[in-house]
């Protein structure tokens, strides 16, 4: 059964809920822009355009004094499409809506939902789980540190059995003088039931990020990223290839 519906309403409404609350007071609600090009969409590690360039964007809404934002994101993809039979999904279409502050002059905090959405894909038709995937997640922040934890509430991108799947991230994004960030990830993907041998793995990001004045305020972005996933369950069902391998990428984003 494609999930895509009720996902979507469910965010929706999340999504309403939150702009209604923003809404209580105009002048402290802020609505902002996002756009990116990238050598390649690599998420937790792995490739999800074969290697290959992805072009992405989103908008965020963000009540500042109760904390509470929404937003949606989109990116291509080829992963869904490079699977025999299991659709022609080009879009990943992400919704997510939560709650985030201070608990006290040192800690931060951000809890939320987010649902990954791919519209028309037929995994479930070809022995997997429909990709349509939802996760609850929590990040506490020190400094430019933070630890993140997300929860998988229907199986994870369309694996079997990988409902409750969890992932954990540790990283820091600091500051080494203005317009310049260094930044620090690793991440731990576990996947619940009968893949956990094979899909569950680490992946690692090293990576500085500039602010580019010439281009009104655009970063420019270069990652190592890599992973120690299993190299045939991470194949490209196209070329063979694996999709979790250590490369540089590059982005060049915007915020407006």
């Amino acid at each position: 059964m494609n999930h895509a519906l009720p996902m979507l309403a469910l965010c929706a409404t999340l999504f309403a809920t939150a702009a209604a609350a923003a809404d209580e007071v105009k002048a402290e609600t802020e609505l902002s822009f996002n756009a990116a090009l990238t050598s390649d969409y690599r998420y937790r590690g792995i490739s999800q355009t074969r290697l290959q360039a992805a072009a992405q964007g989103g908008a965020d809404i963000n009540h500042n004094p109760s904390g509470l934002y929404a937003g949606t994101w989109l990116s291509t993809i080829s992963w869904i499409k490079d699977t025999p039979a299991a659709g022609s999904t080009p879009l990943e279409w992400d919704v997510y809506v939560g709650k985030k502050g201070q608990i006290n002059a040192a800690l931060s905090y951000d809890v939320g939902l987010l649902g990954y959405l791919y519209v028309h894909n037929h995994l479930d038709q070809v022995g997997l789980n429909d990709a349509n995937t939802l996760e609850i997640y929590g990040q506490i922040g020190v400094g430019p540190a933070y630890l993140k934890y997300s929860h998988a509430s229907t199986p994870l991108f369309g694996l079997v059995d990988s409902k409750h799947s969890g992932y954990l991230d540790v990283g820091a994004n600091i500051d080494l003088r203005p317009g310049l960030v260094l930044n620090l990830h690793v991440g731990y993907q576990k996947v619940h039931g009968i893949n956990s041998a094979v899909a569950s793995y680490h992946d690692f990001k090293i990576g500085l990020s500039q602010e580019v004045t010439q281009l009104d305020g655009a970063v420019l972005s270069i990652a190592a990223v890599g992973t120690n996933a299993d190299q045939t369950f991470y194949a490209s069902p196209v070329n063979g290839k694996f999709m979790g391998k250590n490369a540089l990428v590059l982005m060049l984003s915007k915020s407006f």
